[in-house]
């Protein structure tokens, strides 16, 4: 995958998508995961018919999506319970690699007869498949089938509605929380219970964990910490509204957001508390599991992942993601990926996707994909099941990422900026942070050039469609 914020443990994720992909054969009853939202797979004037028009085979519905490994293996079986309890549809999952190997195929299979039903993509793909032209939005099916969206989590429908539209379902959602060593918390004097809340807190904290060898934090050089950081203080990522009221066309950067979280940063990589350890999440993940660092951010995905990785060499401790002691209206922006109906296939095709759909975000289904790979349910309901239940009570961290995802206020910093070229951007960001958490260019200079190239990269971007 290439969010590196939501990779998780790989000897964890193995086990339980083999529970998961059990627990589904268990359920093998007709409504099974059907929930309140997907009550039956019987013809509706918003369901297929049971085959397609010669009533010779079930309906085909291809499905792109970027998940591997046990990640893909949790795909299959959900894929698998649908098409057993659905014999008019058949879902086709084809792995097509990472979200960045997935969307370059997707925009070469555009307008031609190999393009899937239905593609997953991840978050920051979203103003490209809007401008493609090529999608349904989902909010036409929500509409035609009287669907009732209203359990699902705000802040998670928030970043894919468009113009009072959701244009694509949430499927893997997560935001990034807070990890530390309550070990060496207590060790150093510091109160287990209360990690801190504030840059200002967390730079005195890891002043005091800094000792025999050992450092106070460490934080992966990714763009995607970064954005969250600006949305924490409230701030926006790019002009007009985060490119929600209009197209985007300059970035912000190098605003005061940018500066103050750099500054915070890098004082403490220069009074050694922090280590700086490059982008990989992976190494941080590694010395936060080693002990070697006391602090580090990551995904929820990431969550029981590393809390089984740490087993009992220590006891991890969660919190929400630090903001300065002085921002408001602030929060987390959701990560991970939606799904995306393509407009240019038959009606009963798209149909048959709208079942699957409604059949993947089923409350049954979200809490069986939720404790099976950490990532968000998309419907309050799911926390209802029992597994979610007993899930919770076993890790009681999670409820750190829920109560953030709730305490979060939705405004336009916090539903998340859109900009055509995403992915180039957040490269273009974390090379700046590289330079000035390495001391190679100023903070206001590294993020002054950053903010420049982004610009044009945008602009660039909105001719290209005629904008």
């Amino acid at each position: 995958m290439r969010l590196r914020a939501h990779r998780v443990t790989a000897l964890w994720m193995a086990a339980t998508a083999i529970v998961f992909v059990l627990f589904l054969s268990a359920c093998g009853s007709k409504d099974s995961g059907a929930g309140d939202t997907a009550k039956s797979s019987a013809p509706t004037d918003a369901s297929p018919n049971a085959k397609d028009a010669g009533g010779s085979r079930p309906i085909e519905v291809v499905w792109w999506h970027a998940m591997s490994g046990p990640l893909g293996k949790a795909v299959d079986a959900l894929v698998e319970e649908f098409n057993k309890t659905h014999s008019d549809i058949q879902v086709k999952a084809v792995y097509q690699g990472s979200y960045d190997e997935e969307l370059t195929k997707l925009k070469s299979a555009l307008g031609t007869k190999n393009a899937p039903t239905l593609v997953q993509v991840y978050e920051i793909g979203s103003r490209f498949m809007i401008d493609s032209g090529a999608v349904e939005p989902i909010q036409t099916w929500i509409d035609k089938d009287g669907f009732d969206a209203s359990d699902f989590e705000e802040n998670i429908l928030g970043y894919y509605t468009f113009d009072g539209k959701l244009y694509s379902m949430p499927f893997n959602t997560s935001n990034p929380i807070l990890y530390y060593n309550k070990n060496m918390f207590r060790e150093a004097g510091l109160d287990p219970e209360k990690p801190p809340q504030t840059f200002e807190e967390l730079r005195e904290a890891a002043k005091k964990l800094t000792k025999n060898g050992k450092h106070g934090a460490s934080f992966a050089i990714y763009g995607w910490f970064m954005e969250q950081f600006f949305a924490n203080q409230g701030a926006l990522l790019v002009n007009n509204g985060n490119g929600r009221d209009g197209l985007a066309t300059e970035s912000l950067l190098n605003g005061e957001a940018g500066v103050k979280t750099l500054t915070w940063w890098k004082g403490m990589i220069d009074d050694g508390s922090m280590l700086n350890l490059g982008r990989k999440t992976s190494d941080t993940q590694q010395a936060f599991g080693s002990g070697q660092v006391a602090m580090t951010l990551d995904s929820t995905a990431a969550l029981r992942g590393i809390v089984s990785g740490v087993g009992d060499k220590f006891e991890v401790g969660t919190g929400f993601l630090p903001r300065p002691a002085d921002a408001k209206d602030g929060g987390v922006i959701v990560g991970g990926a939606s799904l995306w109906m393509l407009k240019d296939k038959p009606e009963e095709e798209k149909r048959a996707a709208w079942e699957f759909i409604k059949f993947v975000v089923s409350p049954k289904m979200q809490a069986l994909w939720h404790v099976n790979t950490g990532y968000f349910p998309v419907t309050k309901k799911a926390y209802d099941e029992p597994n979610v239940k007993e899930n919770m009570e076993k890790f009681p961290q999670f409820k750190t990422a829920v109560d953030q995802l709730h305490a979060t206020k939705l405004n336009r910093a916090t539903q998340g900026a859109v900009m055509g070229v995403f992915p180039e951007a957040r490269q273009i960001t974390e090379r700046a942070m590289e330079e000035a958490l390495g001391g190679k260019k100023s903070i206001q200079e590294a993020l002054d050039q950053a903010s420049k190239e982004i610009t044009e990269k945008i602009q660039q971007y909105n001719r290209s469609i005629g904008k």
